[in-house]
């Protein structure tokens, strides 16, 4: 009797790879963190639809390769998948690359981006900075609208420097008339607290001692005052003078010189310079 060897053939089962696609929902819907594709969307500023077409490997529903490519990635990393591993399947579903290396090769090289995609980088980042803003436009709108009123009241209060210009000719042009109103150059000037209200003024034309008091006797000034030397005489009718050198003294009175009280190197005292009594003197 033969014995017959029957060979059986037992079925072995091998696990099917997951496309990109496959990964990508499988990461988004299992595990404690499930989430919504709208709420991701909004997240990332990227169309609900390209997110959907990434999952359903539908990559023709998104306009460009690189685009494809950058969704994937920042998906990727969103779901917290290897950015690299979904980018380097999606290129292989696409059939950008040739298939990658043996189990036990060295596959980092498949998952790399290549060269282009990283030219391409700024242009998928300029579409994301797009997408921000066109989001969130009230804020950039009100962020510009501050910034040109800002910029509008720096223009209008600043003084532009014809106008500093103008403001310094005029500073100037006042000293100007008040220094030629005085027979002599001005030296040095006293009294100066009451230069805004004074309606006379004393000028040494020879050196000369000059006392001021008020109406009670009290001194208010006194000092010996060289030529060119003013003192503005406070406001009042109550003031009285004494010259060491009455001649040596010009007394001007809102403006106008009035006659001298004296001689040269003489010395008078008890003089009223209220601005009525030396107009009347003659």
């Amino acid at each position: 009797m033969t014995d017959e060897l029957v060979v059986t053939e037992s079925s072995v089962e091998v696990p099917v790879e997951m496309t990109a696609g496959e990964m990508l929902r499988n990461a988004r819907t299992t595990g404690r963190r499930k989430r919504e594709i709208p709420t991701i969307a909004k997240q990332l500023c990227i169309r609900e639809e390209f997110l959907e077409a990434l999952e359903n490997g539908d990559y023709n529903a998104i306009p460009e390769t690189v685009y494809v490519l950058g969704f994937a990635r920042n998906y990727a990393m969103e779901l917290g998948l290897d950015p690299d591993e979904i980018v380097a399947k999606i290129k292989k579903e696409m059939g950008l690359v040739a298939d990658c290396a043996a189990d036990d090769e060295d596959v980092s090289a498949c998952a790399m981006p290549s060269i282009k995609d990283e030219e391409h980088w700024a242009k998928i980042m300029f579409v994301k900075c797009y997408q921000f803003i066109y989001q969130h436009w009230q804020w950039f709108a009100g962020a510009l609208l501050a910034i040109i009123l800002t910029v509008v009241l720096i223009v209008v209060l600043t003084p532009s420097n014809d106008d500093v210009k103008v403001a310094d000719n005029n500073a100037v042009v006042v000293e100007e008339v008040v220094a030629e109103k005085y027979n002599l150059p001005v030296r040095e000037r006293f009294g100066t607290d009451n230069r805004d209200k004074a309606n006379v003024v004393l000028q040494a034309a020879q050196e000369s001692w000059v006392k001021v008091e008020d109406g009670r006797g009290n001194t208010v000034f006194s000092r010996v005052l060289v030529p060119g030397d003013i003192y503005y005489v406070p406001a009042g009718d109550k003031y009285k003078a004494t010259f060491g050198n009455a001649g040596g003294i010009d007394i001007w009175v809102n403006g106008k010189l009035v006659p001298d009280v004296g001689a040269d190197h003489s010395r008078k005292s008890g003089i009223s310079l209220s601005p009525k009594n030396l107009t009347a003197a003659k």
